[in-house]
Order: structure tokens, then C-alpha cells, then sequence
């Protein structure tokens, strides 16, 4: 019995046991299929959702269906700056971290906190109030919100990175988070992970398709603008092709101004317009076409007087006037003030008018206004308006012209019905003008290949002819032919001192002569100023030429009668013969006899120089001596010489004017002359100027132990020290160099150079001055520069062109001289005589007043060497 009641107690036991355990498997699958539904659901709104905002929304209400999650938020990483954001946050105790903390910042404060931790460590973490102090103490995190129960913190991560921590905390004992809530937290996490990726995606996709739009929308308003611009340019196009073929219809005038508005109306609002038009008087204004939105009367045709139309013709530009601005105009006094009678512009608000220029004048005006504030024309509008009367001018002079040869057929006409004599007269009128068409054509013809002051063939025919020759001998071998440059000495001179009158009388008393020295089919012809070339076709050798060239030169030697006085000139000819080179030329043969002339120049003019490759070899000489002096200056084998400045009455020295000689190893000694025109060609003036400068400063305080200290320096000086301010601050430190004193020294500038540059002049004396040096001018009256700029120029001396002594027999230049010697007395300048070559000349000097001067007849030039000292330097110094 016992037995059978401990065996019923067992089997009920095991019952019991299996019961609770069906029970809580029962529990468990329950809950299991709940948290699948749960899972589902999330996993089917997280492949739904669009934006962040819904998605953790609808998280919140399926996770709290399975965890407790009153106190839930999602931290994440925004990956374009790598701060932590919380787009979901509900706290029973707790406000959001933005407004807990509002003077820092949010990210900074997340990470300084359990979910930064949480981020760093890439783990989750379960934290109750001891591992939260522990943590704290460690200084892991910092003390943020307030004290759970329990804070649990699972990272969110996407392709091994942590992109987020997903947070669930407790303020109650009751609520305790298990492993499985744990698990299902990881779980939720991969979701969110999911779904932060898929949304971040479609943000940049959308970022990227908004992108794309605007991109589409800039380029469709371009595109629809170049639309726009094309048929505008079509419509004008149009226009103008409407308004070329009106120009050409027989419509009358009435018709063709309205067809001209229709036209204009296409491109603008032209509600109001007229055309106004001046006669041939110009002194009367008629309107032949006029229209207005309220039907107005036409005006009548009028005097010109002050009206806006007339504002228009006398401005001779467009014009787009508000009503201020007529408003403006009139109240100046501008407009209306002869006849206010005319003011009909009270209710105009806008006015635009274009001149019509017509054969070349303003004939009239085209003219658009508005009454209404809502029809405003823009600038644009009236620049296609101004465009477009272009055309209508050219429209409306064609249409004149088409009348008016009309109207003469009509003239003409009736007078032939009238009386057939007045056809025979109209014959013999038509013949008459033809014949003076014909003869004006043919005096065009002559004029452009012709000069107008001597009659002579110009360059175009004479390279004409020349090209003709030089086919002509390659044809004949034995042929040769020879031109002559010939140019003018003095002509500037003559130009200068006797005016241009007497100037063009030289030139064609000039042509005569040279037409004298060539045969019949020879041609002499003027290039332009005095320069003239001859072509003398048809000769045996080199001495035709040679012969011409003779005979050019004795013509021009006798002296010319102008202005009531004998004037001496001669002519530097230069030939080029023909035959030198397969590959001639007319402009290398011209070229050639040029090159010839300037050589004769330079051999002291009146003279003729044959062009051979010997020229060319004298270019190459040239450029080698241009060489050797710039290691001449280098190596310092130049040497100096002083040139004496003497008083006239006593010959005694009172200044030295320092010169600069080189004894070339073949060519011998060369003065400064020829160096400082070496030095320009080579662009090495102011090395050469520092040279002189440097051995002035070695060797004055020589010459002053000589003549004294008193003794004065003259140093002529480029005016390219003075083209920049680099050049002219090296100069000045130059001057501060002197090893005597500056206060001695004066700077003499050429006056063609002053001339050339007035203005850097001006501001580079001003700049010496206070240097203590003393400046001055030289060559003054060669270039003839005002007397009055010695009024404003800081100078203290100046030096008389040396041509002036030469000519001093001559009475207009004696007065030229006085005038000159008055004014710088007047200005308290020293004047200097320059070129006294003849006791006769110092005379005449001494008795104007000069005193001091320089030239053959007052003193050599002085070489300065230490071993060398002649009698003559002791005798001048002692004078």
C-alpha cells in the first residue's frame, strides 16, 4: 500500500514538472512569435520608410511592444564632418542633450559621455550606477544626464565600421534588461544599420538628382535664351532685308513710311512715332510720317527752333529721355524757352529719338514715345533702334534720290514735249558734263599717282615704273638702268627760319632744276618732304649715272632767291644700279640707293655715293667698331680732353668742357663726336657719359690746380639719364660721387632732346637740383623750342647751337641771336656762344654782349696727361 502511494506521488510529481515546463516553453514560443512579428514588422517598415524621422518612430512603437524602452534614443555618425547627431531621443527624466547643454556642443558632449564610449570601444555595453562611477573615476567618460538603474549602449555598425549607438536605460529596480533583451538590441541594431545606410544613399541620390535639375535648368535657360537671341536676330535679319527691298519698291512716300513703321513695330512697341526730316536749306523741320495712339494731328512743318526734335539733330546722338529728363531740359532752359508753343510732352513718360544722317549729314530723326508708365524701352532698345535706323536712313536716302531722279525724268520730260530745242540744250549739257566726268576721272588718275605741289610722279607711280624697268631688263640682259636718291640738305633749316611758304617755293623751284638734268624718257619723281628720286632708263655703265648725278649736284649748288635774300643749299645722292642681283627688287633697289644717300651724308653731303656690297661691308665695319667700343669702355682705353671756355674781351679760361678721345689701333684718334653717335647706334650713351664722368672726377682737380679754383666745368650730358627713374637715381648717385666741388659743375642738355620730352625734363631738373649742380641747355635754337619755356625751367645757363655763329653775316639770324641774348638776360641766364671760329665772329658776339664763349679761334683742345704740361696751358692759366 505504502509502496503503490509513493509510486502514485512520483508519477504525479513528473506530471507537475512536465506541466511547468509545457508552461514555459509555452510562454517562451509565445514570446518568440511575438518578438518574430515584432522583428517582421521592422524589417517591413525599414524597407519602407523614406525618412529617418518615420523609421525611428515607427521602431520605437514595435521594440517597445517587446522591450522596455520608455528611456530609448539613436546616436549616429554623420559621415561628411564625423559628428554625432541624435535624430531620436525620449527620456522620462531627461530633456534632449540640446537643450541639457546648450552652450556646447552636441557631438562633443555625446562623445564625452557613455555613448562616445560606447563609439571609441566598438563593443556594448552594460552599465549599472558602480561601472558608471567606475568609469567616471578612470576619467573614460565625464558625468552626463541623470543616474539609471541600468544603461545599456549597443554600437551600430555597417561593413565592420561604427556608424551609431543604439541606447536603452532604466530608472527602475523593476526593469532589468536580460541577454535576450541584449540580443535583440545587436538584432534591432543590424536594422538600423540597414536602414541608415539605405537612407544616406538616397539622400546623396537625391542630393545628386536635385543637382542634376538645377544643372538641367541652367542649361535649358541658356539654351532657351540662345533661342530667344537667335530669333531676334532672324526678326532683325528679316527687318533689314524689308526695309533694303522698300528702298527699291516703287510705292509712294506714304505707303513706304508706313511699311517702315510696320517693320520697326515687329522688333518694338512703337505705338507713337514719327519721322521728322530737314530740307535742303536745313532751316526748315517737315514731318512726312507721323502716328499716334490717340489719333493726334500730324505737326506742321516748321522753322527749326528748340523743340526736342531739334535737340535730337543738333546733339547728332541717340537719345532715351524719362520724363525727368525732359523735365530737366526744359526747366535748364534747353528746351522749349524760344517757343513754348511746341511743349506737347506733359504726358510723354518716355521718349527715344535716333539722327538720321543722310549723304553723310543729319537729315532727321527717327522718333518712338510712350504715354504709358507700363511700355518702358531700355537701353537695349535703343541701341537695336539705332542699329536698325542705319538702315532706314540708307532706305530713305535711296527713296530721296529714286524722287528726285524721278522728278527730274518728269522735268525733263515735259520740257521735251514742251520745245525740242531744250532737249538739243539738255544734249549739249549732258555732253558737257561727261566730257568734264571724263576730264575730272582723268585729273583723279593724274592726282593719285601724282604730287600736288610739284606735279611730279609720286612713289606709287615711280615703283610703278621701277617695276616695269626691272622686268624689262631681265628680259634684255644688255640693258641697265640707275636710280638716283637725291636728298635735300638743309631743308629743315630753310623750313625752320623762313617758314614753309618759302619752304614749298624751294621744293618747286627744286623739281624745275632736277628736270633740267634728265633726258626725255627719264623719270623724276618726288618720294614726300625733300627727298626725290630719278630713274634714268636705258644707260651703258655706272658713268650715265655719274654724269647725272654731276650735273643733279651743279644744279642745286646755285643759290636759291627766296624771301627777298639768296639761300645756299646742295643736294646727298645716292645711286643704285641696276643688274647687282638676280633677286632685285624695286624696293630693295630703292632701298639700296637710300642706304648710298645716307653714306654720302655722312662723307659730309653734296656729294654721290654708288651703292655696292661696299656699303654692306661699311654696316659690318660698323657693327665691329660698335664692338671694339664697348671693350674700349670696358678695358678704359678712352681718354679725355678739355675744351676751353674763354671770356671774348680777355681770352682768359674760365671753364672746361670735357671731350672724350679714343686712338683706334686702324682708325686712328676719334673724337667725341663720333663716339657719342657710336655709343646711340649701340645703345651705350650713358656707359659712355659714366666713363666721362669717372675720369672727370680723376682728372679736374688737375686742371684746377692749373687754371684755379674757380675754374667752372661744362659736362654735356645724354638726355637718356633721364628717360626713367632708374636711370636718373643711378646718375644722381653718379653726381654725389664728385671729389670737388658739384657747385662748379653745370649739366648741359641737348635742346632736340628737351623738345622730344618737355614734360620728363621738367621733372628730372627738378630732381638735380637740389644736388647743387647747376643745369642748363645746349644746341638751343636748333629745335626752336618756345623762348617762353625759360620761364619755367630750372636752368642757369644755356649754349647757342653753333650753326648761329656760322651765319651771323645773315641779318634774320643776327636778330634771332639778339632776341635769343635778350631773353636770357632777362631770365638771369647765362648764354654761351658756341662755334667762334673767326676773330670776325667775336667780334660781332662781344658787341650783342656776349662773354664768354667757345670755338677754334679761342683754344684748342686740351689733352690732360700727367707727364704733359706746354707752355700754352701755363700761358692760359696765368692769363
Amino acid at each position: 500500500m505504502f509502496r503503490e502511494e509513493t509510486s502514485q506521488s512520483k508519477t504525479t510529481l513528473r506530471l507537475h514538472k512536465r506541466i511547468a515546463r509545457l508552461k514555459a516553453l509555452a510562454v517562451k514560443y509565445k514570446r518568440a512569435e511575438i518578438t518574430q512579428n515584432a522583428l517582421l514588422e521592422i524589417s517591413n517598415f525599414a524597407a519602407s520608410v523614406t525618412t529617418p524621422k518615420e523609421f525611428y518612430s515607427s521602431l520605437h512603437k514595435s521594440v517597445n511592444e517587446l522591450i522596455p524602452a520608455d528611456n530609448f534614443f539613436i546616436a549616429t555618425l554623420n559621415s561628411s564632418n564625423g559628428k554625432l547627431e541624435v535624430p531620436f531621443f525620449l527620456d522620462e527624466k531627461d530633456a534632449h542633450p540640446d537643450d541639457c547643454y546648450p552652450d556646447e556642443d552636441l557631438s562633443e558632449t555625446l562623445y564625452s559621455g557613455l555613448t562616445g564610449y560606447v563609439l571609441r570601444t566598438e563593443q556594448t555595453l552594460i552599465c549599472n550606477d558602480q561601472t558608471y562611477q567606475q568609469l567616471v573615476k578612470s576619467k573614460a567618460i565625464s558625468l552626463r544626464g541623470s543616474t539609471c538603474q541600468q544603461w545599456i549602449g549597443t554600437p551600430i555598425k555597417s561593413a565592420d565600421q561604427t556608424i551609431g549607438v543604439l541606447v536603452f536605460q532604466s530608472y527602475s529596480p523593476n526593469v532589468v534588461y536580460s541577454e535576450i533583451e541584449i540580443e535583440l538590441m545587436n538584432f534591432i541594431s543590424h536594422h538600423i544599420s540597414g536602414v541608415i545606410q539605405r537612407l544616406d544613399n538616397q539622400e546623396q541620390l537625391e542630393q545628386a538628382i536635385d543637382t542634376r535639375t538645377k544643372e538641367l535648368s541652367i542649361a535649358y535657360n541658356k539654351l532657351k535664351q540662345e533661342v530667344y537671341e537667335r530669333r531676334r536676330a532672324e526678326r532683325l535679319q528679316k527687318s533689314l532685308f524689308e526695309i533694303a527691298d522698300l528702298a527699291n519698291s516703287n510705292i509712294d512716300n506714304q505707303q513706304f513710311y508706313s511699311e517702315i513703321h510696320r517693320v520697326i513695330s515687329h522688333l518694338l512697341p512703337v505705338n507713337n512715332c514719327f519721322i521728322s526730316l530737314l530740307n535742303e536749306q536745313r532751316n526748315t523741320l517737315t514731318f512726312p510720317y507721323f502716328v499716334s495712339q490717340f489719333d493726334l494731328e500730324p505737326p506742321k512743318s516748321r522753322p527749326l527752333s528748340d523743340g526736342l526734335t531739334e535737340y535730337i539733330l543738333l546733339n547728332h546722338k541717340p537719345r532715351l529721355l524719362e520724363k525727368a529728363d525732359i523735365n530737366a531740359l526744359i526747366a535748364s532752359g534747353e528746351l522749349y524757352k524760344a517757343a513754348p508753343e511746341l511743349n506737347d510732352t506733359k504726358e510723354i513718360n518716355q521718349w527715344v529719338a535716333v539722327p538720321l544722317f543722310i549723304h553723310g549729314q543729319v537729315r532727321g530723326a527717327l522718333t518712338i514715345y510712350s504715354y504709358s508708365f507700363s511700355q518702358n524701352y531700355q537701353e537695349k532698345d535703343l541701341e537695336l533702334l539705332t542699329f536698325v535706323s542705319q538702315h532706314i536712313a540708307t532706305a530713305i536716302e535711296k527713296k530721296l534720290s529714286a524722287e528726285s531722279l524721278k522728278l527730274s525724268y518728269e522735268q525733263l520730260e515735259d520740257k521735251v514735249n514742251q520745245r525740242t530745242q531744250a532737249l538739243a540744250d539738255a544734249n549739249n549739257d549732258l555732253e558737257k558734263e561727261i566730257s568734264q566726268r571724263k576730264r575730272i576721272e582723268r585729273q583723279l588718275v593724274h592726282d593719285a599717282k601724282h604730287d600736288n605741289l610739284t606735279g611730279l610722279p609720286n612713289r606709287s607711280m615711280f615703283m610703278e615704273r621701277l617695276t616695269q624697268a626691272i622686268k624689262h631688263v631681265r628680259r634684255h640682259t644688255l640693258n641697265r638702268f640707275a636710280v638716283l636718291f637725291i636728298d635735300m640738305d638743309r631743308f629743315k633749316l630753310l623750313n625752320d627760319t623762313l617758314g614753309h611758304l618759302e619752304g614749298d617755293r624751294f621744293l618747286i623751284e627744286t623739281a624745275k632744276r632736277l628736270k633740267l638734268c634728265i633726258r626725255s624718257n627719264d623719270m623724276l619723281a618726288r618720294l614726300g618732304g625733300d627727298e626725290f628720286v630719278i630713274l634714268l632708263d636705258s644707260i651703258s655703265d655706272s658713268q650715265d649715272a655719274e654724269d647725272v648725278a654731276e650735273r643733279v649736284l651743279a644744279e642745286l649748288s646755285r643759290p636759291y632767291q627766296l624771301a627777298n635774300q639768296q639761300f645756299n643749299s646742295s643736294g646727298s645722292i645716292g645711286i643704285s644700279m641696276s643688274g647687282q642681283n638676280r633677286s632685285d627688287t624695286s624696293e630693295s633697289i630703292l632701298r639700296d640707293a637710300d642706304t648710298a644717300m645716307y653714306q654720302a651724308k655722312s662723307q659730309g653731303k653734296g656729294c654721290f655715293v654708288i651703292f655696292n656690297n661696299d656699303v654692306n661691308k661699311q654696316q659690318i665695319t660698323d657693327i665691329k667698331l660698335e664692338n671694339e667700343l664697348k671693350s674700349a669702355i670696358s678695358d678704359k682705353q678712352l681718354q679725355i680732353s678739355y675744351l676751353p671756355i674763354m671770356a671774348l674781351n680777355t681770352e682768359k679760361v674760365v671753364a672746361l668742357e670735357p671731350r672724350l678721345f679714343w686712338h683706334h689701333p686702324t682708325l686712328g684718334k676719334i673724337k667725341q663726336d663720333k663716339l657719342n653717335n657710336i655709343a646711340e647706334h649701340c645703345n651705350m650713351i650713358i656707359e659712355l657719359d659714366n666713363y666721362m664722368l669717372e675720369m672727370v672726377n680723376n682728372s679736374f682737380h688737375t686742371m684746377q690746380s692749373i687754371y684755379g679754383n674757380e675754374l667752372k666745368l661744362h659736362l654735356s650730358i645724354s638726355s637718356q639719364h633721364l628717360n626713367h627713374k632708374y636711370a636718373l637715381r643711378a646718375f644722381k648717385n653718379r653726381l654725389k660721387q664728385f671729389q670737388f666741388d658739384s657747385s662748379k659743375a653745370t649739366l648741359f642738355f641737348n635742346e632736340k632732346a628737351f623738345v622730344q620730352n618737355t614734360n620728363n625734363h621738367i621733372c628730372a631738373f627738378e630732381s638735380l637740383s637740389p644736388l647743387n649742380v647747376k643745369l642748363g641747355i645746349e644746341g638751343y635754337g636748333s629745335a626752336h623750342s618756345a623762348i617762353s619755356s625759360l620761364t619755367f625751367l630750372p636752368i642757369d645757363a644755356l649754349k647757342l647751337d653753333s650753326s648761329y655763329c656760322s651765319h651771323l653775316e645773315n641779318s634774320q639770324h643776327l636778330k634771332l641771336v639778339k632776341a635769343y641774348f635778350s631773353a636770357a638776360q632777362a631770365m638771369e641766364i647765362a648764354v654761351f656762344a658756341v662755334g667762334v671760329n673767326s676773330a670776325s665772329q667775336q667780334q660781332v658776339l662781344q658787341n650783342i654782349g656776349f662773354e664768354v664763349g667757345q670755338g677754334i679761334v679761342l683754344g684748342e683742345v686740351i689733352e690732360c696727361s700727367a707727364e704733359v704740361k706746354t707752355d700754352k696751358i701755363v700761358n692760359q692759366a696765368c692769363a
